[in-house]
């Protein structure tokens, strides 16, 4: 079989009643992913029209979370490979040497050891990039970083299609980017605005602050906004404008 072969077969499988509708195309096409490339999880991101990160979808929990892990440090693999435009490979020690702050959340946060990012786009839903983690580190350099490649493409071609084909209002989101992952980012753009708006700094400065509260606590930032918006915490607990 071809991988195109088998990441349609793959994406044929995972049309079960709870990956249903068109908001989770990506956790099925981060399933797909996974699967036909052998990896321990699998994510895809993008960036919007505002230019924020967004995550799509994982191919579970812990997919998601490190998307989660790495968007807190403001750091990463990921955003390493779409800045540069090819793939990056990072084992357990290259996380630590290229990426201390996102090292020390993923490492002690998350059974992964390796990432392996490649960016996605220009298309026309726009572009992002696929993540593949590995629980071992040093499998990164065993996985056909071509075939991962064009896996990468085929899913981005998926979302094309879904965003030329399906039918939404101009102005309006396509389903895609109306699933868990995406609205459970919003809360942090909330979060943000309201820290913007108390302490009176910039957008910018705002989510330094929420990124840096979260990796001294540990923690995904989607916490730390959480907690902001539901009054268990106080803009001014975040710390003063360096």
């Amino acid at each position: 079989m071809t991988i195109a072969d088998r990441f349609a077969a793959a994406l044929a499988a995972e049309n079960r009643p709870e990956l249903a509708g068109p908001e989770l195309l990506p956790v099925r096409l981060s399933r797909a992913c996974a699967a036909v490339t052998g990896v321990d999880g699998a994510g895809l991101s993008t960036v919007d029209g505002a230019g924020r990160w967004l995550p799509l979808g994982g191919s579970d929990p812990w997919a998601s979370t490190a998307e989660r892990l790495q968007f807190s440090a403001g750091e990463g693999p990921c955003m390493s490979s779409r800045s540069a435009g090819h793939p990056v490979l990072a084992t357990e020690e290259d996380l630590g040497r290229r990426w201390p702050r996102f090292a020390e959340l993923f490492l002690s946060l998350s059974p992964y050891r390796g990432v392996i990012a490649l960016p996605l786009g220009p298309a026309p839903w726009g572009g992002g990039a696929l993540d593949l983690y590995l629980t071992d580190g040093a499998a990164v350099v065993e996985v056909d970083v071509f075939a991962a490649t064009a896996v990468g493409e085929l899913a981005s071609a998926a979302l094309s299609d879904a965003t030329i084909w399906s039918s939404w209002s101009p102005g309006d989101d396509p389903a895609w980017l109306r699933g868990p992952a995406p609205r459970r980012r919003a809360r942090v753009w909330e979060a943000m605005g309201r820290l913007s708006l108390d302490l009176d700094v910039p957008a910018e400065e705002a989510l330094r602050l929420l990124r840096d509260d979260a990796v001294s606590r540990g923690c995904p930032v989607d916490e730390v906004a959480g907690d902001l918006l539901a009054g268990r915490r106080r803009p001014a607990d975040l710390g003063a404008p360096r």
